[in-house]
């Protein structure tokens, strides 16, 4: 398959149900692998980055096998060393939350790393939080990066105090892990906590298999020792895919009904229906069918936007900014620096090609529409949401090509056959 796609001007129309969510997918498969007895985790999403969970609970002795789009985990009390190093590819959720798991083993020590992007992400905040804890784990490069290296014998407990400024997924991490612990754990949140709506999913999928978490996530959050039991689990769609597929039926659409949906667990990113609004475009929600209908317009209205719980909106905002009468202010998004890529810079660099008036800050970036979109060689930089916002993003154009179209295996592997599917004219660049 070609690394590039050539998108021209599309209208799509249609019916779509997304993919299942990767967080809940992640999570619910870590904490059935520490589960008393067996565990069916139905509609689950395996994709490149949630493989890499499933890969590494496998390589700590967890058995777990596919039947009918149902992942069969059978739980284990004490995982065992793993025989090599762990691979979490490009996967900051894998690598994070097995780094505690990992202290689970019988003694030992398990070794992770990833690919070039992951093995530049900031994992201080998760090892200062484990040492204290008890477990000892470090950077083998003495920089708070991957490579980690964390020994097992077990979470002794007592009291960690972690900052809550660069991501959501360390103190996930160790909530997981917490229930396994020898003794209570308590963790003390200094700092503004981001992506909030993440942990509160991390805390549902925990309380679904019988864990119970005590105070709040902006203070102080505690777990006493125990044990997970099997269960049965169904994921829910992805809220994050759905936002994508929100955006691309605003600007590019007569009408697109997304099916399937459930409002029940908490996603950070269903904020993306209140914001569509706030622009002036028309989503009508059914949540007793689990719909949404969204409708096309030709424009929408800027305004103010705040994105610190939930920061992969920043590249849906952002392209449909690019129909907006006025500037789009985004703020919040200094921890979407850290992601697999430094997406406000990524998105700054690239709409500019475009033709849009780009405004980078640290924390924040302001966007402005030109007249008419140019055409454009877009480069996604090897991040799934930027190459599936900037394909949507090319179809307001008469001809423009996106690189990195092996990215979208990461969370959507059928992005661009359903893309096409609803009418989208997207072709491979020899």
């Amino acid at each position: 398959m070609s690394s590039s796609i050539s998108i021209q001007r599309s209208k799509i129309s249609g019916t779509i149900q997304c993919p299942a969510s990767k967080s809940y997918t992640h999570r619910a498969v870590a904490i059935a692998s520490l589960a008393d007895g067996t565990s069916s985790i139905s509609n689950p999403l395996l994709a490149r980055d949630t493989i890499a969970t499933v890969c590494a609970c496998k390589a700590l002795g967890v058995e777990m096998n596919s039947e009918n789009d149902v992942l069969i985990v059978h739980g284990r009390d004490r995982l065992k060393i793993p025989e090599n190093v762990i691979n979490a590819e490009n996967s900051g959720t894998t690598i994070r939350i097995i780094a505690a798991v990992s202290s689970l083993t019988s003694g030992g020590f398990t070794i992770l790393t990833g690919d070039s992007s992951l093995r530049r992400r900031p994992m201080n905040p998760l090892i200062e939080g484990l040492n204290q804890l008890g477990v000892r784990c470090f950077s083998s490069k003495g920089d708070g990066t991957p490579p980690l290296v964390t020994k097992g014998g077990g979470m002794k407990g007592g009291t960690a105090s972690i900052g809550g400024e660069v991501s959501s997924q360390f103190l996930s991490s160790l909530l997981i892990t917490g229930v396994r612990a020898n003794s209570p754990i308590t963790i003390e949140i200094t700092g503004r906590q981001v992506s909030r709506p993440y942990i509160d999913a991390t805390i549902s999928t925990m309380n679904s298999f019988g864990a119970r978490i005590t105070g709040s996530v902006e203070t102080k959050i505690s777990v006493n020792p125990g044990s997970y039991k099997g269960t049965t689990f169904k994921i829910p769609p992805d809220f994050s895919s759905a936002a994508l597929v929100m955006t691309a039926g605003i600007l590019t659409s007569d009408e697109i009904t997304i099916e399937g949906l459930d409002f029940r667990y908490p996603q950070g990113d269903s904020k993306i229906i209140d914001i569509i609004s706030r622009m002036g475009g028309s989503v009508k929600v059914d949540t007793s069918k689990g719909e949404a209908k969204v409708y096309g317009c030709d424009s929408l209205v800027g305004g103010n936007f705040e994105l610190y719980d939930t920061p992969d909106l920043l590249p849906v905002v952002s392209i449909l900014a690019l129909k907006a009468s006025s500037p789009v202010y985004i703020e919040g998004v200094e921890h979407a620096r850290l992601k697999e890529t430094d997406r406000v810079a990524n998105i700054s660099q690239e709409l500019t090609k475009l033709g849009a008036y780009v405004k980078e800050e640290r924390d924040k970036i302001t966007i402005s529409a030109p007249r008419d979109l140019r055409n454009a060689e877009l480069n996604a930089h090897g991040d799934h949401r930027l190459f599936m916002a900037f394909t949507i993003a090319s179809m307001l154009t008469e001809q423009s090509i996106v690189s990195g179209v092996d990215s979208v295996d990461v969370s959507y592997p059928k992005f661009v056959s359903e893309m096409r599917r609803l009418g989208a004219n997207i072709r491979p660049v020899p």
